[in-house]
């Protein structure tokens, strides 16, 4: 893969993780060749590696889609990843030329150089190669391209980790365990070193990736939920509308109650007439 198609990937994967390019984005190649201003050549190659990568599908003749991320996928090659570094180092630990063990120790010394500077960067790059340089100790071919392998694979969501001169103290601090029991050949502590150290890193990376998804989950649901509360809202002034349009009914006149009997007989009689006198 040439140095077009690698800056490519590197950018399309950290647009990937991040969740610039959501799950069912369409990656076009001509789309992409007009953003980097490159034939669509170095853009095959590029789907094709972020393909093997389990980042997008292809699409023959067309490009890729964005594909969701799974966490159990990811939690899988993770701990693949977290044994296969543990498995290295025991190994390296019995093996390690004195020559290697002292380029370890050389890289901390860089390493605490890069940190007093805030040289990130820099610090990464002689992470990369501590860890290289532990694979290479096993003087096993197979087993240190597996894990390169699966190195690669993971690298752009290790790299979404969150920054801070924290995470550096920390990562540097697990090396220097690791270094003192590789240069004192001790194959078990190296491997327990060497596997909390991934581990570690392993748990960040999920929690990164939990809270990126929690958060794309709510932003779907956002426009959902105000369209539901627009359609309520909308819904209550028409009823009302419609209430006050109708036409008033008037009120039936009350009937009035009835008279007790002993009253209605005497209201009912009828009144006597006088008697004429018999004098006149």
């Amino acid at each position: 893969m040439g140095n077009a198609s690698a800056g490519i990937v590197r950018s399309l994967t950290e647009d990937i993780v991040s969740g610039r390019l959501p799950p069912g984005r369409k990656l076009e190649e001509l789309v992409l060749a007009e953003r980097f201003e490159v034939s669509r050549t170095p853009i095959r190659e590029a789907l094709r590696e972020l393909a093997s990568r389990g980042l997008i599908d292809l699409q023959p003749r067309k490009g890729g889609i964005v594909r969701s991320i799974g966490l159990t996928d990811l939690s899988d090659m993770l701990e693949a990843m977290v044994e296969l570094e543990a498995l290295c180092c025991r190994i390296s630990a019995e093996r390690m030329s004195a020559v290697q063990k002292k380029q370890l120790q050389l890289l901390q010394l860089q390493s605490e150089d890069c940190m007093a500077r805030g040289d990130e960067a820099g610090y990464l790059e002689l992470n990369h190669q501590f860890h290289q340089l532990i694979a290479l100790g096993t003087q096993n071919r197979t087993l240190a391209g597996l894990l390169d392998s699966l190195r690669e694979r993971l690298a752009p969501f290790r790299a979404a980790q969150k920054k801070g001169e924290r995470r550096l103290t920390v990562s540097h601090d697990e090396h220097q365990a690791v270094i003192t029991a590789i240069s004192q050949s001790n194959a078990e502590a190296s491997y327990l070193a060497m596997r909390n150290h991934t581990a570690r890193l392993s748990i960040n990376v999920l929690e990164q990736l939990q809270s990126q998804q929690a958060a794309e989950a709510e932003a779907a649901q956002a426009p959902a939920a105000r369209s539901t509360r627009a359609r309520a809202a909308s819904a209550k002034p028409a009823r009302t509308t419609a209430a006050a349009k109708a036409p008033a009914t008037k009120a039936a006149p009350a009937k009035s109650a009835k008279a007790p009997k002993a009253l209605a007989a005497t209201t009912a009689a009828p009144k006597p007439r006088a008697r004429r006198s018999s004098a006149a």
